[in-house]
This record gives C-alpha cells, sequence and structure tokens, in this order.
C-alpha cells in the first residue's frame, strides 16, 4: 500500500492544534478498519500497521463511543522493528456520524468520524423511500455533516423525473444524484463531489449497490456484490466492517455495512435546517410554544390548511420532532441518574478519608 502524507489523509488545522499538548515522539495516524481485537492503522510515512490501545484509554472510556472508530486520528507509539503500534491518545473528534444503537439503550454508536460529506445512497427500485431519505438527511446534518442523496440503480425506473421532483419539494437545497452503478452511468458525477483529501462516508440499507458504487469509484472490483430479493428489494450484507479507502481522484471513503435503522440522538437544530419552510412560519404563530398541531392563531397549520406545505412533509416534521423530544427526554434522564451514581461515589469516600483520618 501505498505510504500517505497526513494531508492526503485529511490532516487539517483542528488536529494540528491539539498536538501541543501531548508528547512530540507519539505520531499521528488514522483508523483505517476496526477488527474485533485490534486496529487497521495509516501511518502517514510508513503505510499500514496494525496497532491497539493501552489498557489505559481502554480503562477510561466511558462508553464503546468513546474508543477509537474509523476515520479516528490517533497519537500512537509505533514500533519499527514489529511493524505495530500502540494507540496512547484519540484526538478530539472535528464531527462524527452518529446514530443510537439498537435497543432501549441511551448510547451513541458512531459510524466515522472527521467526515465532510455523507453519500446517502438509495435505489431506485422498490427501495426507494422517501420518508427514510429525510430521516437521513436529518441525521447527518445534525452531525454536522453536509448530505448528498445518490439514488442508484437509475436503469431500473421509468419515473425519475417525478421522484427527483418531490425530492426536490421536500428536501429543496440537498443535492441529488441520480446514476446507475452498474451499468457505469453517472459515475463521473459524483467523483466530482469529492476532492482530494475530502473524506466521505457511503451510507445506505443493504441492497442499494453501494459495493458495486464503491467498486467504480476505486476502478477496480475490489469488493464482492450481491444480488437482491426481486420482492423486497433487499440484499444481503456483502460490507461486514466499516472500512476507509484512499480513492484514485484522492479522495477519502468510508464504507459502512448496510443500516436497517436510523435511530436519531438529537435532532434539534437538523430539523429547523431540514424543515425550513416550517421553521420560518413558526415564528409567526401567536404563541412561542406553540406545538403546531391544535392552537389557534399557528401560522403552519394554516399554511398547511391551504396547502403551502405539504401535508406529507408536516407529518415527517412531527415524527421526527416527536421522537428527538422522547431522546431528550431519556438522555437528560440518564445524565440526572450518572450524576446520582457520581455524587454518591464521591460521598461514600469522602466518609472513608474522614474515618481513616478521624481514627489516627
Amino acid at each position: 500500500m501505498k505510504n500517505y502524507t497526513e494531508e492526503e489523509l485529511g490532516w487539517n488545522s483542528f488536529l494540528e492544534n491539539q498536538l501541543s499538548a501531548f508528547p512530540s515522539a507519539f505520531m499521528a495516524g488514522r483508523i483505517s478498519s476496526e477488527n474485533k481485537n485490534n486496529y487497521q492503522l495509516l501511518l502517514p510515512g510508513v503505510g499500514e500497521v496494525t496497532a491497539e490501545c493501552t489498557g489505559k484509554l481502554l480503562f477510561n472510556a466511558l462508553d464503546k463511543s468513546e474508543l477509537p472508530k474509523v476515520g479516528d486520528w490517533v497519537l500512537v507509539q509505533y514500533f519499527e522493528g514489529e511493524h505495530k503500534a500502540l494507540i496512547m491518545e484519540l484526538l478530539d473528534r472535528q464531527n462524527a456520524l452518529s446514530r443510537k444503537v439498537a435497543g432501549q439503550v441511551t448510547e451513541a454508536q458512531v459510524m466515522a468520524s472527521h467526515v465532510d460529506k455523507a453519500l446517502i445512497v438509495q435505489g431506485l427500485d422498490d427501495n426507494f423511500n422517501v420518508n427514510r431519505l429525510i430521516r437521513s438527511v436529518v441525521l447527518v446534518r445534525e452531525c454536522g455533516i453536509m448530505p448528498l442523496i445518490v439514488l442508484n440503480k437509475a436503469d431500473l425506473t421509468d419515473d425519475l423525473e417525478a421522484r427527483l421532483a418531490v425530492l426536490k419539494q421536500q428536501l429543496g437545497d440537498v443535492k441529488v444524484i441520480a446514476m446507475s452503478a452498474l451499468n457505469n452511468e453517472g459515475v463521473e458525477l459524483l467523483e466530482e463531489e469529492i476532492s482530494a483529501g475530502e473524506t466521505v462516508v457511503l451510507m445506505g440499507s443493504s441492497g442499494v449497490g453501494k459495493s458495486t458504487l464503491l467498486n467504480r469509484l476505486l476502478g477496480e472490483e475490489r469488493l464482492d456484490t450481491g444480488a437482491v430479493r426481486s420482492k423486497d428489494a433487499k440484499g444481503r450484507h456483502t460490507t461486514t466492517r466499516r472500512e476507509m479507502h484512499i480513492l484514485p481522484n484522492g479522495g477519502i471513503l468510508i464504507d459502512t455495512p448496510g443500516t436497517r435503522e436510523l435511530q436519531l440522538l438529537s435532532a434539534k437544530d437538523a430539523l429547523q435546517e431540514t424543515f425550513g419552510e416550517i421553521s420560518e412560519l413558526s415564528a409567526e404563530c401567536r404563541y412561542k410554544d406553540c406545538t403546531h398541531t391544535v392552537e389557534a392563531g399557528c401560522a403552519v397549520l394554516e399554511a398547511l390548511d391551504v396547502g403551502d406545505i405539504p401535508e406529507v412533509a408536516y407529518n415527517n416534521y412531527l415524527k421526527l420532532r416527536n421522537e428527538d423530544t422522547f431522546m431528550q427526554a431519556k438522555t437528560d434522564q440518564k445524565a440526572r441518574l450518572q450524576k446520582k451514581a457520581e455524587d454518591k461515589k464521591l460521598h461514600k469516600e469522602i466518609r472513608r478519608v474522614y474515618k481513616k483520618r478521624k481514627w489516627r
């Protein structure tokens, strides 16, 4: 594998400014893949090496989101003779594509970090789902990442223009690229959106053609591809782990396994950006705390009644807003319980120290 420079791997001033707090003997590298017990790391001037976390780093992590993930920059001690590295520090993330972990636990699952753009891929077969696209855009924006919708399998639809019109109506300013990775049509449009040194993440459910698309961008058949079921356009996971690839044009692409669901951790700011018309109308409502559901003098409901706001957009807004409100309540409760446990532990330690001094 080619030995890349820091700049070719996405190094920037945000990362540079963190170095003064750490020993100069450490080397900076970027996580390219995560295995069960170790990591693959791209180390500038060296190449790809296997790396492990120190026990201290593992012990101090409150949850899995605080451990290195694909796309992270870390500081390591490199052992040249063994061609291995020990991860000493995890540098602060400029951003991270995160979702809530499955189940009842209120915890973030980091899918990729230091990301400039998210390529939200959907198939133009039976996989096409506007509501899922809106949810993905909200999640990506809340993570501080620019969304770009990629509609693959354009060769399998006869109503492309109608679907583009629907997306334009509901996600006006989000760029959309329609293509066919299988037929190598429209790939050049996507290549133009990925600059050298820029990190993009590929996301979407199984069967949308992400592996085929990545092979086209790489210029070689590096990833396995799989067929989808004809009855529901669902595919099997041909990508089983998150992995970073350097494209021929110098772009950095992080591939992710197919996602069946995207649960939001927080979405307040992204909701305002994605549903901009509703947010603007909110300022004209009679009541500052208007819920836009039953209140008299609600500018949003008035616009809905006359057709200025599509009903489907309004329903999506309410659904995502309610989900965000619920998640924030759970997050606040978790924070309160965690602080209570920490206070209890601190008071117990104070009492122990006090008794020890008392009986001296």
